[in-house]
């Protein structure tokens, strides 16, 4: 018998956990995420569905296609993914697929037969971990990017991309025809924020999200003794970071959106030099197109402004820019209006926006989450809520994938 949703998590909740922070260490190819991903399989086949996999590890269990069968034709396809950030949280990402199973359930329990396939999938890489490209199985997936530029992506030890893919046992690809004739997607996750708290809601509709991009700030300078080079000697490129860090902050605030500089890699790295680099990444989200390109530039004259003060060169490289994403209006009214559903925004990226923009009507679901916190081991959402997610997204599922007549 397929398990339900409280025994699902509690087989998760061990996987790739921390002793010492309790956050989550699933990052793609390596051990913890590639047990989720055997563990899906198993519950998806528990469940009679027929699992699909492309190249790199993107899959979809269909409820109503055969095995062999590539006819997806006006498919229903909802999930998300079983990756995490570096000690993220446990229910960004399989929040979504654990859902999708028990919504399943729900819905054999309710006699429900599927006129159209229906399927659950999971993306490999979505939170850009590793390899540094967020969405980057959803991407592939659309054709949204190429094998040939995807497979020279490197992680932080310099493995490339195609050589973990070909360590998991998977050939690579760059055509898939995993989303083919696939109508529409429906992506459940927890909130990313403390919108549904305010509005004393457990589940909630997604509007559209933020344009966002991942932008890599290099500052290069000279390096010297820490102790015999005088301050004004020194061209340090360290005080342009720590400067351009503040004047993020000071842009992002004034302006109503977000920056920020979460990971640094520091050359040489040592306590008592004077550093002769300095690698910074800049996370920046705006509320539409204009104030992101506005935010970025006022950031990008600032840090060059600093650098010419401080005798120091600034490279700055846009390694991922995603445009604002409009969820389907249409799709979004029809699930939110006749249930009470709030619809909001969000400026989370996610593989729903991926799908959205290959032209894949999309919609996403929120459950809340009571204290708003996520990337971290502090993410959380009451069983209540989750259980409450699982009974909205079965109602979404069976009206797009039942008779429409």
């Amino acid at each position: 018998m397929p398990d339900d949703f409280e025994t699902m998590w509690s087989s998760l909740a061990p996987v790739g956990r921390s002793a010492s922070s309790g956050g989550y260490f699933r990052q793609p190819f390596l051990s913890a995420e590639r047990e989720l991903a055997s563990w899906f399989e198993e519950q998806a086949r528990a469940r009679g569905l027929t699992v699909e996999r492309d190249g790199v590890g993107n899959l979809v269990a269909w409820w109503g296609v055969s095995t062999g069968s590539t006819d997806h034709a006006g498919a229903v396809v909802t999930g998300s993914h079983l990756d995490s950030v570096l000690d993220g949280g446990a229910y960004d990402g399989p929040l979504g697929v654990v859902s999708a199973l028990a919504a399943l359930d729900l819905l054999v329990s309710r006699g429900f037969s599927p006129s159209r396939p229906l399927g659950v999938s999971v993306f490999v890489e979505e939170e850009g971990s590793r390899f540094g490209l967020a969405c980057l199985g959803s991407r592939l997936a659309t054709g949204a990017v190429s094998w040939s530029r995807a497979k020279e992506l490197q992680d932080r030890d310099g493995v490339y991309f195609a050589d973990a893919v070909a360590s998991a046992g998977l050939p690579g690809s760059s055509d898939s025809s995993l989303l083919d004739g696939v109508a529409t997607f429906v992506e459940l996750h927890v909130e990313q924020g403390r919108d549904l708290v305010d509005r004393d809601a457990p589940v909630g509709v997604a509007s559209g999200i933020w344009p966002h991009g991942r932008y890599r700030y290099e500052f290069r300078g000279r390096a010297d003794h820490a102790g015999t080079t005088r301050m004004e000697d020194r061209a340090d490129p360290m005080l342009t970071y720590a400067m351009t860090a503040l004047a993020a902050n000071k842009q992002a605030r004034l302006s109503g959106e977000r920056a920020t500089f979460g990971r640094l890699e520091v050359t040489p790295n040592s306590t008592n030099s004077v550093p002769s680099g300095v690698t910074a990444w800049l996370d920046a989200r705006a509320s539409s197109p204009s104030s992101l390109e506005e935010l970025v530039g006022a950031i990008e004259r600032q840090a060059s402004e600093r650098a010419s003060r401080d005798e120091t060169l600034l490279i700055v490289t846009a390694e991922s820019v995603s445009g604002a994403v409009s969820f389907s209006p249409e799709l979004a009214s029809r699930l939110a209006d006749r249930r009470g559903w709030p619809v909001i925004p969000t400026a989370a990226g996610h593989d729903a926006g991926i799908l959205s923009a290959a032209g894949i009507p999309t919609a996403m679901l929120f459950v809340r989450n009571p204290t708003g916190v996520s990337h971290s081991p502090y993410e959380t959402a009451s069983v209540q809520d989750c259980l409450a997610g699982v009974v909205a997204l079965a109602d979404v599922l069976g009206e797009l994938a039942g008779d429409p007549s």
